[in-house]
């Protein structure tokens, strides 16, 4: 039976410490073999220490071998008290070492735990010794550097900005000489608290569940028991996000997901359950308990401030005067509770954690003052209201006339980059107005402000509550205000998926407007205007829109975020509608305006940002898509902006699988569904499942066909809950799925059921790619006539569209068509004019599979050598990109071509390297260098040897090989490589 594995008992989890585990285990092993050991565990407050202490102590008590711990404390005022803990623990009290600690004592002690540790060995564990009396750390630094022989462990855990001078250089002079054994463990990485929060990495479903019931055992232990809530956590990057704010310092993480930590609300709040952060910051309390009154007072005004914090302030705000404050100081940073800066005269805390633990920590009447003194101070000196506002929050029940306005103000700074700290102080300003049966403009203004801030936090059934209550009351409003409360409304219903009440509410605003529209254009009719637009285009109707949206744009001038928001607008609908001349001149001049903007300002309209990308996406400008939606996506993340954030994923997932990013189509694909499931979305879920599918598809084996198609299925049934544009992108991505997996008359089935006969309904600029795919799936299926008649539709609305790539799809299965009519040397001309176009444009995907699909005419019009280049060059691109099933397809299409050369009884020359390379095509680099040695006779542990990899490895690379190749021996091995494997000379 294996031993217990204790990191993992009782589901406790010791996550990326491997390493110091194997340490502690290897020094109890050698305590039974009679051998002692000094070890030294260091580094950063909260990383773990205590941890690697404790499972010392239990590992070496399973061992049968008695183990002593003493624990230093702040404050000790009795000289030696450490090492007095120890003796009492021993019962091995002398009197003149207990009493004096003078000369000679190090020999004294050393020998008590000599004959302590004679028997049957002893670890003597001792923790936080910086805190240490200065008797203690000199009779421990002597045994650091002259240890009781035999069997004895000291080990001991220390921060070493606070140890000892004489501690330090003798646990430095030990780890130089090797006699020290030094555990240091890092920060965790982000696989580490992945596996914390239960993620278990890309590339598979996802089950991230909420941290914020995660609790840990009663000792203290960094990262144990944590035991999750059912609640989700909000996307993907929550796990990343948690690793930037923690620092990867396991007790700072569990303080976070304690408090039900809000990357949204991050760094102004560590999150809303004060009671569980201080439930697991007790640690951190007890420091701050153990201060004087000076310094106590002085890290709760800091705390009050904010980093970074200067004495001046803190002085100020406290009223303890600046001398005091800087003795303060120096007690904190003794305590390394507060670090200087290194320019300005600043400090700031330890890490952020500390300070919300030390506001939470105060005194309500202390806390009021202290907000109370900070807002005056920062009134004076004219700060933003972003940062009065982090102290106005605290006094709006505490007799703050100006209060209010301090959060209104705030909220407005806080809206574009922290719409979620703009919404708690925007609902703490309302509950402060003054009742009354009329609704007052100044009141309006704030609910819809706080509207749009829940919207962009996805809190979309509160705000449309809100909406509607003051749209109960219009007759109260003025026509601004009016406009502005229908226009809200409505993207709040478009936002919820129920397209037919918002196009009711915004058509029933716009004839409030007047015609033509006036110039230049009011804010709350362009809001509206935009508004409109953006229903119509999501219902996919935008045509109906499209000329109010234009006069709009003209009307609105030449600058402002209102003008951008309309014209990026115009640029995506037109597009989608095939105007592609006005629909390219609008992208271009909105691209030049918004590559202008500094990213503070671009940052703030990420719907332009994804308006632009996807309308880039649609005309082909792959590489101005990717740049404005990944500059977008800094803006968003699962919580804020997360409708937004859903759009800008699915397009970027559109452009990894035409630019063959595979992998990154996968993740981004997963986010997307379980961010738009989440919030409702049901056609954006399912174009990302289809999406997702797709990329599976082109990595996976064939044998998952079947479950990939079936996932396919799932999304296209979710995607078809609502017609509107996103349903017609769905079906055109199914049927692509379909066939990729083997069912070209499921594919064309799809097409013409949910796309119309001339496949109409289908998004304008991709029909011709769509009818290219209606036309070889109809070849497939032995309908030659349908293929020529789907080919020339293709052809007619691509001259139109006057698109390069999606021409070449249509050029691509006229060639087909060619190739099933017998002329194969047209088709191969057009295949190859296919194929350098998709690579120039940086299509790997689209050129690997026209090179496949097209070496057989190449075959039949100029021989075997150059079909045989075009499947390399093929199994090369598909390689490069991890498209596997291109890669068998290169290598059946290979076999048949082979085969057919020796049925006709041609002669190659190369036919033996042919058939070898087709083999190989299966194998990543690894295996074909494994493959090659082995068939070459070298054995498993000289394989092993030479590529420095285990035997193991070794062994799993064979067994994929020989599934791959279809052979069961090294003997088969060689055969099936041929002569391209060297023989070993004798």
């Amino acid at each position: 039976m294996p031993p217990k594995d204790r990191a993992h008992e009782n589901g406790a989890v010791l996550v990326g410490r491997q390493a110091q585990i194997e340490c502690l285990s290897a020094v109890v092993k050698d305590l039974a073999d009679g051998r002692g050991a000094i070890l030294e565990v260091t580094g950063e407050p909260g990383i773990g220490k205590t941890t690697l202490l404790g499972l010392l102590a239990e590992r070496a008590a399973e061992a049968g071998v008695p183990v002593v711990r003493a624990h230093a404390a702040r404050g000790a005022t009795q000289p030696g008290q450490v090492i007095t803990e120890v003796l009492d623990a021993l019962e091995a009290r002398n009197p003149p070492i207990t009493e004096e600690f003078g000369a000679g004592a190090d020999a004294e002690v050393r020998s008590v735990l000599r004959r302590w540790a004679a028997r049957r060995g002893g670890v003597l564990v001792l923790d936080n010794v910086h805190l240490c009396d200065e008797q203690s750390a000199r009779l421990i630094a002597q045994l650091v550097r002259t240890p009781p022989p035999g069997p004895f462990v000291l080990a001991l855990a220390h921060r070493p900005r606070q140890s000892g001078l004489a501690l330090r250089e003798a646990l430095e002079h030990g780890a130089e000489t090797g006699s020290v054994i030094r555990l240091a463990p890092s920060s965790l990485d982000l696989r580490a608290i992945s596996t914390l929060l239960g993620h278990r990495g890309s590339g598979s479903h996802t089950d991230v569940t909420s941290p914020h019931a995660f609790s840990h055992s009663a000792r203290d232990h960094a990262y144990t028991e944590w035991r999750p809530s059912p609640a989700p956590v909000v996307d993907g990057t929550y796990a990343e996000q948690l690793h930037a704010a923690s620092g990867g310092n396991p007790r700072m993480l569990r303080i976070l997901v304690a408090a039900r930590w809000d990357p949204d609300e991050w760094p102004l709040s560590a999150g809303p359950d004060r009671d569980g952060l201080l439930r697991e910051a007790v640690s951190v309390v007890t420091e701050l308990d153990s201060l004087t009154a000076g310094a106590a007072l002085s890290v709760q005004v800091a705390a009050v401030l904010g980093d970074p914090f200067l004495p001046d302030d803190v002085a100020a705000v406290s009223d303890l005067g600046l001398e005091r404050t800087l003795a303060a100081f120096t007690e904190l940073v003794e305590a390394d509770l507060i670090r200087p800066l290194p320019w300005g005269g600043g400090y700031v805390f330890r890490h952020p954690v500390l300070g919300h633990v030390a506001l939470e920590h105060a005194s309500p009447s202390l806390r009021v003052n202290a907000h109370r003194r900070a807002l005056d101070l920062l009134t004076t000196r004219g700060a933003s209201a972003l940062r009065r506002a982090r102290q106005a929050e605290h006094l709006v029940g505490a007799g703050s006339a100006e209060a209010r306005q301090v959060l209104v103000e705030g909220a407005a700074e806080a809206m574009a980059q922290s719409p979620a700290v703009a919404a708690r102080w925007l609902r703490l300003a309302l509950d402060r107005l003054p009742a009354g049966e009329t609704i007052s403009a100044s009141r309006v203004v704030l609910v819809l402000d706080h509207c749009r801030a829940l919207s962009a936090v996805g809190r979309l059934q509160e705000a449309r509550s809100l909406v509607h209550d003051l749209l109960r009351r219009q007759s109260d409003l003025d026509e601004d205000l009016r406009l502005s409360a229908y226009a809200v409304c409505g993207e709040l219903e478009r936002l919820l998926g129920r397209h037919q009440e918002a196009e009711a509410v915004v058509r029933t605003a716009l004839d409030l407007l007047p015609r033509p529209l006036p110039v230049p254009l009011p804010a709350p009719a362009a809001e509206l205007i935009t508004a409109y637009g953006r229903v119509q285009l999501f219902r996919g109707a935008y045509g109906e829109a499209r000329d109010v949206v234009r006069e709009a744009a003209k009307a609105a001038g030449a600058v402002g975020p209102a003008v951008l928001y309309l014209r990026a607008l115009g640029a995506l609908g037109d597009t989608q509608l095939g105007l592609l001349p006005e629909g390219v001149a609008e992208v271009t001049e909105c691209a030049r305006i918004v590559d202008a903007l500094p990213d503070a300002a671009a940052v703030t309209m990420p719907d332009v940002l994804a308006m632009l990308g996807c309308a880039e996406l649609f005309q082909e400008r792959f590489h101005d898509a990717y740049r404005h939606l990944e500059r977008g996506l800094q803006a968003t993340t699962g919580a804020t902006r997360r409708f937004i954030r859903i759009n800008q994923l699915v397009a970027l997932c559109h452009l990894d699988q035409l630019t063959g990013r595979l992998e990154p189509l996968c993740r981004r694909a997963e986010e997307a569904e379980r961010l738009a499931r989440m919030s409702g979305v049901d056609e954006a879920a399912g174009i990302a499942m289809i999406l997702r599918a797709t990329g599976l598809l082109w990595t996976r084996p064939r044998r998952d066909t079947d479950r990939l198609l079936e996932l396919a299925g799932e999304g296209l049934s979710l995607a078809l809950r609502k017609r509107g544009w996103r349903a017609a992108v769905a079906v055109g991505l199914r049927a692509q799925a379909q066939f990729l997996g083997g069912d070209p008359a499921g594919c064309l089935r799809t097409l013409v059921e949910e796309g119309g006969p001339q496949l109409h309904r289908l998004l304008r600029a991709w029909q011709p790619s769509l009818l290219a795919l209606a036309s070889v799936a109809a070849l497939r299926c032995g309908d030659v006539d349908a293929a020529r008649d789907w080919a020339t539709t293709g052809e007619t609305v691509a001259e139109q569209l006057g698109l390069p790539l999606q021409q070449q799809h249509v050029r691509r299965a006229r060639a087909e068509l060619h190739a099933a009519e017998g002329e194969h040397r047209l088709a191969a001309g057009l295949f190859h004019e296919a194929a350098e176009s998709f690579r120039r444009a940086g299509l790997p995907v689209e050129h690997a599979w026209t090179l496949v699909t097209g070496a057989p005419s190449v075959y039949a019009a100029h021989g075997i050598g150059q079909a045989l280049e075009w499947l390399d060059m093929a199994g090369k691109a598909a390689r490069a990109c991890g498209a596997q099933r291109i890669r068998e397809e290169a290598a059946r299409v290979r076999n048949l071509l082979l085969a057919s050369c020796a049925a006709n009884g041609a002669v190659v020359a190369t036919t033996q390297e042919a058939n070898a390379r087709a083999t190989m095509a299966l194998l990543t680099e690894r295996e074909r260098e494994i493959a090659e040695l082995a068939a070459g006779g070298k054995r498993t542990k000289e394989i092993a040897a030479q590529l420095f990899v285990s035997t193991r490895t070794v062994e799993a690379h064979l067994g994929r090989i020989y599934r791959k190749l279809g052979v069961s021996s090294r003997a088969a091995l060689s055969r099936a490589l041929g002569e391209v494997v060297p023989r070993p000379t004798v």
